[in-house]
């Protein structure tokens, strides 16, 4: 199939290779003409437009977003407007908030897939699991560049309509956030407990075939082996918050209880205060392990 791929930023060019490798056309564009030439490099066809993209693609457009959440998607959108029909299909790969996702759906004129996309940049070599909702026809359209671009068929499904593939990320990031609690307050009170632990060993025990055994496990272990047991000048300071902070939104309006995931973003929040809690030290270094997020630092 052809892909057009708009924003080539680092997850963007994770989805250009990955299409790419699955033996897949890709057009590309980015308002960054590096990123565009990096794209060309890896074997794309550039486009210096968004209307050179869209008259490349030709009458059955199939158009990946991969821009930051809120206003540059609407931004986009608008910009494409006038050159896509009801034969088309746009893919937002961001992590939109699922209620624009629903505005969105129902303005475009092609057929609007909301893609909630985990697993950060290690899915250049592992590729991503992809939680899809809008029309079902769309999805299938879609099937072979989500093969390419997850884990495989395995890596992907539909949720259900228009918002749904959002808000089960939405969910899959709070869930995310009360995991990241949990591990770094057990480290917390192995670090300041009865013994001297080596704790990149407790978390490379644990991970063979312990109960708790995961891939964020796997991060801790990479963590205390990079910074040391201490965490060296990992500061207390855990960036992000947004889908955390509309999953316990969307809790409160549908009453239900989700006291581990509220716990979880309130410490985050609480982490903007310098009292040097250990466990939020940890998260901070978690989310560079999965995300790339920078890792913020105690000042010397």
């Amino acid at each position: 199939m052809q892909l057009g791929v708009i924003g080539l930023g680092r997850m963007g060019q994770i989805v250009v290779d990955r299409v790419l490798e699955a033996g897949h056309e890709v057009v590309a564009f980015d308002l960054d003409e590096g990123a565009v030439e990096q794209a060309a490099d890896a074997g794309a066809t550039p486009a210096s437009s968004l209307e050179e993209l869209c008259r490349t693609l030709g009458d059955e457009k199939r158009i990946w977003l991969m821009v930051p959440a809120g206003e540059p998607v609407d931004a986009t959108l608008e910009s494409l407007d006038s050159y896509l029909g009801a034969d088309d299909v746009v893919v937002d790969g961001g992590n939109s908030y699922f209620e624009h996702s629903v505005r969105r759906a129902e303005a475009c004129p092609a057929a609007y897939l909301d893609c909630g996309t985990s697993g950060g940049p290690a899915g250049a070599e592992l590729g991503f699991s992809l939680m899809v909702g809008g029309p079902e026809w769309a999805y299938e359209a879609l099937e072979p560049a989500f093969d390419a671009v997850a884990t495989g068929p395995d890596g992907h499904a539909r949720m259900g309509p228009s918002g749904s593939g959002h808000y089960v990320k939405m969910v899959h990031n709070g869930v995310e956030y009360a995991l990241m609690q949990t591990y770094g307050e057990g480290f917390e009170l192995l670090h300041n407990g009865r013994y001297d632990l080596d704790l990149e060993a407790v978390a490379s025990v644990w991970n063979n075939g312990a109960v708790i055994r995961s891939w964020l496990l796997e991060l801790c272990e990479e963590a205390f082996r990079e910074e040391g047991t201490d965490l060296g000048d990992v500061a207390d300071r855990i960036e992000g918050g947004s889908t955390g902070t509309w999953t316990v939104q969307e809790a409160l309006e549908q009453e239900v209880p989700l006291p581990l995931i509220y716990t979880a973003l309130s410490e985050r929040f609480g982490s903007r205060a310098d009292d040097g809690r250990f466990s939020r030290r940890l998260a901070n270094r978690l989310r560079y392990g999965f995300g790339r997020h920078e890792v913020q630092r105690r000042e010397s």
